[in-house]
């Protein structure tokens, strides 16, 4: 599983000109789901983001997550975070995993981060979006659940 995290102080996506979801101060998080990701790799993903110190406490140091400072998350699919751009012009998306099953995990993914008390918000599976964010810093990490990054 692999995800670009991006601290934001304000955060929206659209489906046909309707906000699916908007959050305040939190994180944007694009997932994508490859084929050997499992619900084990959901859950590690999800509190390693929930736990993730990427905002300034008082003294302006990287110490506190979006737990501690009860902010929000807005979850959008992306399928393409799985595309190999290394041979010929048109990525290849032979390792990301097929619709059901990636459906299932960003959910269990999304499911874990509202267990852990955080409002969590999601764009639409599968649909053409348009997703807006204010970067926060800007503050942007690559995460993986399989350690390749």
């Amino acid at each position: 599983m692999r995800a670009v995290v991006q601290r934001v102080s304000q955060a929206a996506v659209t489906v046909d000109g309707k906000t699916a979801a908007q959050i305040g101060q939190g994180l944007m998080v694009l997932l994508g789901v490859g084929q050997e990701d499992s619900d084990e790799d959901a859950t590690y993903l999800a509190d390693k983001v929930a736990n993730l110190r990427v905002f300034s406490d008082d003294s302006g140091r990287l110490n506190l997550s979006v737990l501690d400072i009860g902010g929000e998350v807005l979850v959008v699919s992306q399928f393409t975070l799985y595309g190999d751009c290394r041979r010929g012009r048109r990525p290849s998306f032979s390792s990301a995993a097929p619709p059901d099953k990636a459906r299932e995990l960003y959910e269990k993914f999304t499911a874990r981060l509202v267990e852990k008390g955080i409002k969590a918000g999601t764009g639409v599976f599968q649909a053409h979006m348009e997703v807006s964010l204010v970067n926060d810093g800007p503050v942007t990490l690559i995460m993986s659940s399989q350690g390749e990054f």
